[in-house]
């Protein structure tokens, strides 16, 4: 027995273990791409579908960003109505702001002083003429302080004189017209 040649067999099993083996890496092979193939179409289909949302919320936002310009838009409109009223209002209340001015003017105005020159430039008000005193010129200062159209006056000079027979002195004066809500604020209260 010792001349037995069991080689064929263990060449057979051989074989086989190694036909096993392949087969065993095939099927993972075959496995693992199966399973990257499921895994990419997977992916694929969830990219596929943020892509539709990502689309979705793009047109969205260009709705949006229309109606944001739209609505720029109408603020930019309503800021030149708003504009338009006020510089309405402001005109339809100066309307009568010449004959409101003289009136005022002649109000603080006491007597013994005497006005040779008026000129308005603007909201300022130049006022040229002559005086009796000192006195009345602080009168006059005073009574502009605490006009409800006038305003921060000022005293640029004054000149001793004599005309007539009388000691008259020549004065420069300027003061400013109030600002439109202030006016219109006093005015509120002085109806009230």
């Amino acid at each position: 027995m010792p001349h037995i040649n069991l080689l064929p067999w263990r060449e057979q099993q051989r074989q086989a273990s190694k036909k096993r083996f392949m087969a065993l890496i095939g099927g993972l092979v075959i496995g693992t791409f199966f399973s990257m193939f499921v895994l990419g179409s997977l992916y694929a289909s969830m990219r596929d579908g943020q892509n539709i949302k990502n689309a979705f919320l793009d047109q969205e936002i260009a709705l949006l960003d229309a109606q944001i310009q739209e609505i720029n838009e109408l603020n930019k409109k309503k800021e030149n109505l708003q504009q338009r009223m006020k510089l309405i209002e402001e005109l339809q209340s100066n309307r009568n702001l010449g004959t409101q001015l003289i009136d005022e003017i002649a109000r603080v105005v006491p007597a013994g002083i005497y006005l040779t020159s008026l000129e308005r430039k603007g909201k300022m008000i130049k006022v040229v003429g002559r005086s009796e005193s000192n006195n009345r010129l602080s009168t006059m200062l005073r009574n502009v302080e605490s006009s409800y159209l006038l305003e921060k006056p000022a005293l640029q000079g004054i000149v001793a004189g004599e005309q007539q027979a009388r000691l008259l002195s020549d004065f420069t004066m300027q003061f400013y017209i109030k600002a439109y809500d202030d006016i219109n604020e006093a005015e509120r209260l002085v109806r009230n």
